[in-house]
């Protein structure tokens, strides 16, 4: 049977394939450390767990909620963002809580999106800053990821290059999966260039509290004039350790968030209500639950690049988020990032994300999350260890896994 039209533009997931090998690898009883998936193993605070669990007693949480979100969270996001960043917000016009910012992303793809758009995105990124355009009918033009001075040089080359001209643009930073952060001096640039040549942007700012060495990273919005064309994205996930809480947030541009706003009402009521309030009181709080998180991220960011640097696989330290983006060790770099990935598994244990599954230009690297304590991250320094000595004694034994490709 023929494949639909819109499940025919994906493109094999990747990821599957890796996590395929991982289950059966655990079904023979091995012991998986899983660096792979960005899926934090923190706890969520007690604090916003027992305001869940006081507000679900009341039944009348119980109801159909919000698709653009309560007020009291919308004023918690506003608030929280005046906080961080200095950026006054209208809680009632420029804020629209979402499910995370993955469904945020897709379905501001679905509001703006016309068929044949084209769409400026960086790449290697997370899949969804594609995919989601691809799904709704758009073109991806590829750029660089760095945000340095070949950035806004690329820009210009993908609007010449391209017919009709470029809907928007998407920025990253940090950067998931490169771990990369953008200065406020790199987007008054590009907000500058983007005002000039009528373009959005759509900035993912998920990783805005997981950074380390005292350096915040900053929000496009900060920018003077930069609501007239910028919404920008936030997620409760990995800040407050909430993942399967589905908590984010659309922030910016009235127009923009009117628009997904307006396609959500169609397809959502919105997240439970007492997950809503939680949020909320996360949001209002003193800002210590998230210097914890900060904390233990560093830790084993820190852990991780000492370890595997021992080990004799050195890895740059990463400067934000929860990820370090390594690049393959030299004797296996042929093999891509796929086959890498299997034999980490096959041969120390240990799982990663390949990088080709964040677009072509990732297939140098593999994504490694800090989502396993320092132990198990010792752990792993020490299978890849030996992995990385028997393969330099015996390097045909690569060979077969290397062959599927």
């Amino acid at each position: 049977m023929e494949e639909f039209h819109k499940v025919r533009r994906l493109p094999p997931y990747v990821f599957e394939q890796v996590n395929r090998l991982k289950a059966s690898a655990r079904s023979q009883g091995a012991d998986i450390i899983d660096l792979g998936m960005g899926n934090p193993d923190l706890p969520t605070p007690k604090a916003i767990v027992d305001k869940l669990c006081e507000v679900v007693r009341d039944p009348r949480t119980h109801r159909y909620s919000s698709s653009r979100g309560i007020p009291g969270l919308r004023r918690a996001q506003a608030a929280y963002y005046q906080r961080r960043f200095g950026v006054k917000l209208n809680p009632d016009t420029q804020v629209v809580a979402t499910l995370g910012s993955k469904e945020g992303f897709a379905n501001m793809a679905q509001a703006i999106t016309a068929p044949g758009d084209v769409i400026l995105c960086p790449n290697p990124t997370y899949p969804i800053h594609a995919f989601g355009f691809i799904m709704s009918g758009g073109v991806i033009r590829s750029l660089q990821v760095e945000p340095d001075d070949g950035f806004i040089p690329a820009v210009e080359r993908g609007i010449r290059h391209s017919i009709p001209k470029p809907l928007a643009l998407i920025l990253n930073y940090p950067s998931n999966p490169t771990a990369l952060v953008a200065s406020l001096d790199f987007y008054k640039d590009v907000v500058a260039f983007a005002k000039k040549n009528d373009i959005i942007i759509l900035s993912d700012l998920a990783y805005s509290e997981i950074y380390f060495d005292g350096n915040p990273p900053p929000s496009v919005l900060q920018v003077p004039g930069a609501m007239d064309v910028c919404v920008e994205f936030t997620s409760m996930s990995k800040t407050f350790s909430m993942p399967g809480w589905r908590m984010g947030f659309a922030v910016g541009n009235e127009r923009l968030i009117s628009a997904l706003t307006r396609v959500k009402s169609y397809l959502d009521y919105g997240a439970f209500t007492p997950i809503q309030v939680a949020a909320a009181h996360a949001l209002n709080g003193d800002g210590a639950d998230i210097e914890e998180v900060r904390e233990v991220y560093h830790k084993r960011r820190d852990v991780m690049v000492d370890s595997f640097s021992r080990a004799g696989w050195t890895i740059p330290a990463p400067a934000a988020s929860m990820f370090a983006w390594a690049p393959i060790p030299e004797q296996f770099r042929h093999l891509g990032s796929l086959e890498f990935s299997k034999l980490l598994i096959e041969h120390a244990d240990v799982a990663v994300a390949p990088g080709i599954g964040f677009g072509e230009h990732g297939d140098d690297y593999v994504r490694v999350a800090l989502v396993e304590n320092e132990h198990r991250i010792r752990q792993a320094a020490r299978n890849i260890k030996k992995f990385l000595a028997t393969t330099a004694k015996q390097p045909n034994n690569v060979v077969p896994l290397a062959a599927h490709r």
